[in-house]
């Protein structure tokens, strides 16, 4: 394990949660997000990123520098993938893209927490049986199997168990209430779509932490290095997603990319597995391979995907579960940028 100084510590906490301020406060009025802005934000969260990357270069070594590098950039890779499911979340709910953000950062602050607390089961786990690092590999070769067959599970919002727990909790009415996530009622709270939309997103990231988590322990299993670089990849998701949005399908050979990158990983875990465990004659792949070949699939994979477009027929992935929601439903057709697709509602603040 490292020897993290607890400055660094420190320095990490400050910066994430005075990124997270500086975020909030500049989204507090619900507003259309534009590619422009999206990329403003895309470029500042990756600036964080590289720089507390060139910190931790100075302070904990070339070692450490490569290995928060490569964990940074295969979560921010694999994050990619969730683009398409918060998209068909989206949809489902029909959630007016004014308060997309709003769901984002909440969904965000709950992705910190749990990553938190799984990266760190799986820390303490690796670090008392090895053996365990074959089951991630598995894990990781059955994630692999579905991107190339096209074989992921569909994911419907509406039936996930965050959102039928919430429903057991609280009442959830049928229209939006701006940017509420509860009013009152006849004199009773109750929830409003957006908070159902929450849910569903920290559920998708409960889903994708199955193949997130191995993952990145394959790179590292310092408790420092794998936090801080999952927590960076997670900040910056929200201005990737407005960036991406209306351009996700054109990169329609990046999950062959992501594909042979969790392959790459599950090999990388049985070696290092079996060196540990069998023979220290079993070579490991180093971290800056790891690196490199990251940095090269994905660019493939991006320029495959321009240099070969999908047929005009193809059905978007962004399109899936588009019926209509249970709960959530606009009160207009054009709710989608209405401010306040509520209109007269009866409901006040909670």
């Amino acid at each position: 394990m490292l020897d993290v100084p607890f400055w660094l510590w420190g320095a990490f906490a400050a910066t994430v949660i005075v990124s997270l301020a500086v975020d909030l406060l500049s989204h507090r009025t619900a507003h259309v997000i534009r590619f422009k802005e999206a990329a403003a934000w895309s470029c500042l969260w990756v600036g964080l990123a590289v720089i507390f990357g060139a910190v931790v270069f100075l302070v904990l070594g070339a070692t450490a520098g490569t290995e928060y590098t490569t964990a940074w950039l295969l979560e921010k890779s694999l994050s990619v993938d969730n683009l398409f499911v918060f998209a068909v979340i989206f949809a489902y709910f029909k959630v007016p893209r004014a308060y997309q953000h709003r769901v984002l950062f909440f969904g965000v602050i709950g992705a910190l927490v749990f990553r938190g607390i799984f990266l760190s089961l799986g820390v303490a786990v690796v670090s008392r049986f090895t053996a365990v690092l074959f089951a991630f590999a598995a894990v990781l070769f059955y994630s692999t199997y579905k991107l190339l067959k096209d074989e992921e599970e569909s994911f419907d919002p509406g039936k996930s168990f965050a959102v039928r727990l919430l429903r057991k909790f609280i009442p959830v009415r049928d229209e939006y209430a701006g940017a509420k996530f509860f009013v009152k009622e006849a004199g009773k709270r109750v929830a409003t779509p957006l908070l159902a939309v929450v849910a569903a997103i920290e559920a998708a990231d409960l889903i994708f932490a199955v193949d997130s988590v191995p993952a990145v322990l394959a790179v590292s299993d310092d408790a420092f290095i794998v936090y801080t670089s999952n927590a960076f990849a997670i900040l910056g998701l929200r201005a990737l997603y407005f960036m991406l949005a209306g351009l996700l399908d054109r990169f329609h050979y990046l999950s062959k990319g992501l594909a042979i990158i969790l392959a790459f990983i599950g090999v990388k875990l049985i070696l290092q597995a079996s060196h540990k465990m069998i023979s220290p004659s079993i070579p490991e792949i180093p971290s800056p391979i790891s690196l490199a070949v990251i940095i090269v699939v994905l660019a493939g994979s991006v320029v495959l995907s321009l240099r070969r477009p999908a047929p005009a027929g193809a059905v978007e992935r962004t399109g899936e579960g588009t019926g209509a929601s249970e709960i959530g439903q606009p009160s207009s057709p054009d709710a989608e940028d209405d401010p306040d697709p509520s209109g007269g509602s009866s409901g006040q603040d909670a």
